[in-house]
Parts: structure tokens; sequence; C-alpha cells
């Protein structure tokens, strides 16, 4: 089982939306702690927040999605798909992106798309001298401009950084707006602070969880719900600190989005028996 803060880090999605699906009967928890009342979910439940999520960002209302969940099967939910790309030909011109992702999810069903899945390996993550960049972004794909501000201030300073750069997420959950990132880049030697750059020393990491992600960035969501999976099948391990991501290979060294590299770092932990609950007959 996950705590929601576990469970919204592993599925993209925010603890306010999986309140809003508990409230709307989308999507109840698993389980409620009768002591504490936190809810907590289960790696089964991904598929049926993966429909709720499909849905939504296609433009379906709550009662759409109801009755659709109710219904699901694929000529039922293509002819769905095709209802809805037809009123959005008709609206303005800010509908487009609904439309794009309609005729995407049409031609998934066409060619019966088959899930990727990931290797996931365990290793341990020395400390290293970086010079880091701190900062509270509207969003995730808002990293690029720490990146850009960063070489920018690289070459001023004429500093030379390490291309093994990586990237910390400090939120403990899945954000939609308002992320705190940390941009880090090994360096030879630690200097004095400047300009809202950083210098210092990360933790070591003695258990960390690494996948590959190949291909657009938009894979990477799918990569952290098959891990949820994993998660599930190695219940001696619970996931711990901050998330790190390293892109091997991007937009900066790589023309096609398909053939992008990134790596996830997930710290974990192993559990001792005292995190179990005791046996009772």
């Amino acid at each position: 089982m996950f705590k929601i803060g576990e469970f919204s880090k592993l599925t993209q999605v925010s603890i306010r939306m999986l309140r809003y699906y508990d409230e709307t009967g989308l999507l109840k928890p698993a389980e409620i702690d009768p002591f504490t009342s936190y809810r907590q979910y289960s790696a089964e439940q991904i598929s049926q927040l993966n429909r709720i999520v499909f849905l939504r960002d296609l433009g379906f209302n709550i009662s759409e999605i109801a009755v659709a969940l109710n219904q699901w099967e694929d000529q039922f939910i293509a002819g769905l798909l095709e209802n809805k790309r037809q009123s959005i030909e008709t609206a303005i011109k800010a509908e487009q992106d609904k439309l794009a992702k309609i005729e995407l999810a049409q031609k998934d069903i066409r060619q019966q798309q088959i899930a990727l899945h990931y290797n996931v390996s365990l290793k341990a993550i020395p400390g290293c001298q970086v010079l880091s960049l701190r900062r509270t972004v509207p969003d995730y794909y808002a990293e690029g401009l720490l990146w850009e501000e960063m070489a920018a201030f690289a070459e001023k300073m004429n500093i030379s950084i390490s291309n093994q750069t990586f990237t910390i997420y400090h939120d403990p959950d899945y954000r939609e707006k308002d992320v705190d990132i940390e941009i880090c880049a090994p360096v030879a030697k630690l200097r004095s602070d400047s300009s809202g750059f950083t210098y210092r020393e990360t933790d070591p990491v003695p258990l960390m969880a690494s996948f590959m992600v190949y291909g657009a960035f938009r894979n990477i969501a799918g990569a952290y719900r098959a891990f949820t999976g994993w998660l599930q099948e190695h219940n001696q391990y619970r996931m711990t600190g901050k998330t790190r991501q390293i892109v091997h290979r991007g937009p900066w060294n790589e023309d096609i989005p398909e053939q992008y590299l990134t790596e996830i770092q997930i710290p974990l932990e192993e559990m001792s028996s005292q995190h179990f609950p005791a046996f009772e007959p």
C-alpha cells in the first residue's frame, strides 16, 4: 500500500486531484487508516487512475468519465473519442490541443499500442561537489530555462563543469505548478556563492533505484507508473529522500525526441522488521 504522497509521486497526479477523485467517487482509496484517517492506495488502482487522467486530459467531465469507466471497451471508447473530436473541430483555437490528444488516442487504439517495460537497478550514489541553482518554477517544463541560465553563468565565470549533470526534485509529491527544482553540475572545486548560484556537496545515497526512460519526455510518466509495480513486488523497500533525474541524451545533443535517454533515480531504504505491523491472530 502507498501513502497518498507516495502514490502522487509515482502516478504524477497531484494530491489535490487524488482527493477530488475520492470526493467525486471516481477513485476511492483502497484503504483508510482507522486511526489516522490517512488515505492509502494500491498498485492495482493505477489502471483505473490512468483511464481517469486519459479522459480528463481529453476534456471529458466527471459525469462523462463515470459513464465511460462503467462501460470501458475499445469500441465504446472509440465512439466517445470520435464525438469529442467532432466537437473540438468546431470550437475556438484554444481547443486545438485537445483535438491533437484525441487524434493520438485514436491512433493508439488502432495500433493496439503495448505498454513499455522498464528495468530497475539498485546502486549507491556517492556525494559530489556541484554548482547548484535551486528555484521554484512554474512547472516541470521550465527546468530547461534553469539549464540555460547555468550555462550562461558558467561561460561568464569561466567555470568548467562536468557533463554528468543531474536534477533534484525537492517536492515530496507531484506538483501541477510551483515546482521546487535544483539543477546540479559537478565541479572540480568549490567556490564562493554568486548571483543565486550555490556551491555545495551533495549527500551520498546508499541505496538508489535507477531506471532508464527511452524516447520523448512524455514517456517519463509511464516509467513512474511502471516503477509502482516494481515497488509492489519488492515490498522490502520503500521510497525515501528526493528524486533525481539525469538526461543523458536530450535537446542539446539529440535532434530526435524518440532517441532521448533519461535516467530516473529514486532513493530507497530497506525496511526492517520493526516497520511491519505485528501479526495478530
